[in-house]
């Protein structure tokens, strides 16, 4: 069971921007660190400091806030909890692989006044100490805890001041979905960013980053029950999770036949893109669904999933504007006697595991990445 909040912060002691390594601030960001590396426990956090009023909530929704832009892909420097003069009084630091950066302030409610003014000057000191090479390549990022969907006061000050193109706001809600997106349908870091980023005259990306997710979780709408292991006592006992990945059939083959052609050389691939598969391990088990059938085998991870060349990848049809890949996400399974077929419905279903979907998994996806393999 994780440990709520309320009890990090007592054992941790007060926090405050008192110097030194063993300092409360310190324990807490390295406890931060080192366990909160899951979204649901990070909002769970955040729940529990705005449902809080007590200051040292507040300083850790502002910590909390900068682990999120570490699960987002960047490299964070924490910042302090109240400004001093002689420093930059920035609450966090983010900086991009692409060198980007994204100076954070993060306000637990728009109940009162912000003014602008203060967040620009946090960038453009940045950019005086040559931290940051110019309003180019910043942004300044309000993250609100508890939005007031009647006053909007940032968003309207923001506009007001024509600084659309400096500064942005965001809910700290929307801020964990974005890493749930990143950890559910692999959106890459660049993705994330151009959420971030002030808009460009193209449009295009930001349409073709929703199309992806929304055709993934269109494909992987068809995998949402989570699934035990069938086969005997025994082999239930061994543990592991188990996923589900359906398959379609064409007119060339129906999908038990891909399905058995797929498993032949004892190696299931995967696309690139695929939900979850970086999450599978040596132990757990693949269910096998094969559409309007049911679930026709199953089979023993021998190996996590890597990135290398599949012999039955290798032909692919082109799509206009990519080149075809045969490299994709294989995964070693043990074969007979752990691969067996199993009657359509006779799958027994379990619960709080989380399914994987496969290659072939849905004619209706309209993402171009591998789909279905042939030999």
């Amino acid at each position: 069971m994780a440990v709520k909040l309320k009890e990090v912060l007592s054992l941790v002691g007060k926090l405050d921007d008192c110097p030194g390594e063993d300092t409360p601030r310190q324990r807490f960001r390295r406890f931060l660190r080192s366990q909160v590396g899951d979204v649901g426990l990070l909002r769970d956090y955040v729940q529990e400091c705005l449902q809080a009023s007590e200051e040292q909530y507040n300083k850790a929704l502002q910590d909390l806030v900068n682990r999120l832009g570490e699960l987002l892909g960047f490299e964070v420097e924490y910042g302090r909890y109240r400004g001093i003069r002689g420093e930059v009084g920035f609450d966090g630091l983010w900086t991009s692989p692409s060198e980007f950066h994204v100076v954070v302030e993060v306000k637990t409610t728009e109940t009162y006044a912000v003014s602008t003014k203060t967040l620009v000057g946090y960038v453009d000191e940045l950019i005086s100490a040559r931290r940051i090479p110019s309003w180019d390549k910043a942004i300044g990022l309000y993250a609100i805890g508890r939005r007031d969907s009647d006053t909007r006061q940032i968003e309207n000050a923001i506009r007001a001041e024509k600084r659309t193109e400096q500064l942005r706001v965001i809910d700290v809600e929307e801020l964990l979905s974005l890493a749930e997106l990143m950890r559910d349908y692999d959106v890459p870091h660049a993705d994330v960013l151009r959420f971030l980023k002030p808009p460009e005259p193209s449009i295009s990306p930001l349409v073709r980053v929703v199309s992806t997710i929304v055709a993934q979780a269109t494909a992987q709408g068809q995998a949402l029950e989570p699934a035990m292991p069938a086969g005997t006592e025994q082999e239930r006992r061994t543990g592991g999770s188990c996923w589900l990945t359906p398959v379609s059939g064409d007119a060339d083959s129906s999908a038990a036949e891909k399905i058995q052609r797929l498993l032949s050389e004892g190696v299931y691939a995967f696309g690139d893109r695929t939900p979850h598969r970086t999450r599978i391990q040596a132990g757990d088990w693949i269910a096998f669904y094969a559409s309007g059938t049911g679930v026709v085998a199953h089979a023993r991870v021998k190996s996590g999933p890597e990135h290398r060349p599949h012999p039955p990848c290798g032909k692919r049809r082109a799509t206009p504007g990519r080149s075809p890949s045969s490299r994709s996400k294989c995964t070693s399974i043990a074969r007979s006697p752990s691969t067996r077929s199993s009657g359509a419905g006779s799958m027994p279903f379990g619960a709080g595991i989380r399914p994987v979907r496969g290659v072939g998994s849905s004619r209706r996806r309209r993402s171009s990445r591998p789909r279905t393999f042939r030999s």
